[in-house]
């Protein structure tokens, strides 16, 4: 069924399970704008939030705290996934503040504007090492020889881990993502999740154990969380494990999609791949735009705190609210023309990275990467075309992305 067909289906998110709605969700998030912008959803037991300003009181004032306790998934029958419960309830994602300023205003001293700045060259060293090999072939599959490979490197940099396993690291990634997206459609996938979880939580406390023996003397996050002390608390080795999963998937996953869906955006509208090549100062706009017309990250949710109206909804405390930031990102409301894509469009107030207390504090570097990205590739492939074996995005509900992306050099007289 083509996503245009959809007049007549279900207005749930669940659609998305369509492969044809999922390579174009646009016109399912828009229905759910225009027809029902706030409802329940009664095959994700939750309420789902679509317009712009809707989503911004949901990301601003409703709890992140929303990862079952060990002991309440046993009491429901699934305590083979309290593994997985155990790491994310000590996630910074998953808590409310004080204990969400706490960890965040430690893990975020490795991403100051000044850090993350001076790491702009190394990052742009690293497009070229990595463009090179399939430039000089005139061919690139783009997840795989950029997308991956670059935000997977400067991650594990950033953590203070051996760079070398950052492709191990990106495999487990992956899969400890899909906890973040749509797992509990797909149990097939809960062995898989469990198995990345354990391999992720002991590798890092290999890596932790190395610090403190003095066998490992790299600096990173890792390091400094454990070393950070504020009012004198610290944080426990748990607590800095599961923060270093949670940075490190972050800062792969939505980076990887950022590249890959900003690139098959520009190919798919070539007049504004020929205006970026024509004129690079428009990079940085352009990666803003790119964030908002195909949001990496597509929703997320939160609990209510209290009984409340929204969108002429009644709300019950503790009921799941699911904010989806890329039908926000197209509301006509707050960008005009949302589904055109404009390389200069400003004012661009995008959610793509969130909003409020937990605005993603990697934003900087994420946007860098992207930038430099876009760069080399325009320096690298000036003259872009897609090949024609079908594009299959992943099945990852939250977190949009391809499977591949692979693109051709083509003549002067192409984009």
């Amino acid at each position: 069924m083509a996503a245009t067909d959809i007049a007549a289906e279900r207005l749930t998110l669940t659609r998305l399970l369509d492969p044809a709605v999922l390579a174009d969700p646009y016109p399912l998030y828009a229905r759910l704008r225009r027809e029902v912008p706030v409802h329940w959803d009664p095959y994700l037991h939750a309420w789902v939030v679509t317009r712009y300003d809707d989503v911004i009181t949901v990301l601003r004032q409703f709890s992140a705290a929303r990862t079952p306790k060990p002991e309440q998934l046993a009491a429901i029958g699934l305590g083979e996934l309290s593994p997985v419960a155990a790491v994310l309830v000590r996630q910074m994602l998953f808590l409310d503040p004080p204990a969400h300023t706490r960890i965040r205003a430690l893990a975020a001293q490795a991403f100051t504007p000044g850090r993350v700045a001076a790491m702009r060259s190394h990052i742009r060293g690293l497009v070229t090492r990595l463009l090179a090999p399939p430039a000089a072939i005139g061919r690139i599959e783009v997840i795989a020889d950029l997308a991956a490979p670059l935000p997977s490197i400067v991650t594990a940099e950033m953590l203070g881990v051996p760079a070398e396993d950052h492709g191990k690291l990106k495999a487990l990634s992956a899969e400890f993502a899909g906890i973040l997206g749509n797992f509990q459609h797909n149990p097939d996938r809960i062995a898989r999740m469990l198995h990345a979880v354990e391999s992720l939580t002991a590798y890092f406390h290999r890596h932790i154990a190395a610090l403190r023996s003095g066998r490992d003397q790299r600096s990173g996050l890792v390091a400094s969380l454990l070393a950070a002390e504020v009012d004198g608390d610290r944080l426990s080795e748990e607590e800095v494990v599961a923060n270093a999963i949670i940075t490190m998937v972050g800062g792969q996953e939505t980076t990887t999609n950022l590249i890959g869906n900003g690139l098959l955006s520009l190919l798919r509208h070539p007049a504004e791949w020929v205006r970026l090549r024509s004129d690079p100062s428009l990079v940085p706009t352009a990666v803003e735009e790119l964030l908002r017309y195909e949001s990496p990250s597509q929703h997320t949710a939160r609990l209510a705190p209290a009984d409340l109206e929204l969108g002429g909804r009644r709300i019950r405390r503790g009921q799941a609210v699911v904010a989806v930031m890329a039908a926000a990102n197209r509301d006509p409301e707050q960008f005009p023309d949302p589904d055109r894509l404009d390389l200069n469009r400003q004012p661009n107030h995008h959610v793509a990275f969130g909003w409020g207390a937990h605005f993603c504090f990697g934003a900087a570097l994420a946007r860098i990467e992207g930038q430099e990205a876009l760069r080399g590739m325009v320096a690298a492939f000036p003259h872009l075309a897609l090949t024609a074996e079908p594009l299959v995005w992943r099945p990852n509900l939250a977190l949009r992305g391809l499977e591949a992306l692979p693109l051709v050099a083509a003549g002067n007289g192409a984009p």
